[in-house]
């Protein structure tokens, strides 16, 4: 897919387009920020360090593995944080969804509005049948994020990984296309 071909996906109130040069700093001010990266699997601690993420999520046709969306303000195009899939497997037909929003617009309702857009997507323009969420056990606000958005809890991977040198348990989520 050229760049020229990026989908761009629109709600009520947001658009979700393409990463462009500019969002770097947001970015990286949302993946070095403490309540975000708190519960997050990435983390930045500089500028230079984040451009390499900016050409994962900016690349389509280098990233087979995914595809990540700079979600912004339909009136002012302001930044208000990303959203997508990982781990995508077209043999497998699945993907891991993932996103974060700059805590100046928790709250607000931006996840359950924008995230069906890319589930749609994901289901009847990638064909995906199944679309997985690894959430931290005592990650509550994005467990709930996951139950408004319809994901059914499948179960618990107890002590499965380690962070900060503890142990975590991870809860699986999915959500399936409609047949």
């Amino acid at each position: 897919m050229k760049k020229n071909n990026f989908p761009i996906l629109k709600s009520e109130r947001a658009i979700l387009r393409q990463f462009v040069p500019s969002d770097l700093e947001n970015v990286f001010k949302g993946l070095s920020h403490p309540d975000i990266i708190k519960y997050y699997g990435i983390s930045f601690d500089s500028l230079e360090a984040t451009k390499e993420q900016m050409e994962w999520f900016a690349d389509l046709e280098k990233n087979e593995t995914g595809i990540w969306w700079a979600i912004c303000s339909k009136t002012d195009g302001t930044f208000l944080g990303a959203g997508g899939l990982n781990n995508l497997s077209k043999e497998s037909k699945k993907a891991e969804i993932g996103f974060w929003l700059l805590p100046e617009n928790w709250g607000k309702g931006l996840m359950t509005e924008t995230m069906p857009l890319i589930f749609n997507y994901a289901f009847d323009t990638i064909g995906l049948h199944r679309i997985e969420g690894f959430v931290e056990t005592k990650n509550t606000n994005c467990k709930k994020a996951l139950a408004k958005l319809k994901f059914n809890l499948e179960g618990t991977m107890k002590d499965c990984e380690v962070k900060n040198g503890e142990f975590i348990s991870l809860d699986i989520y999915a959500k399936f296309a409609e047949n």
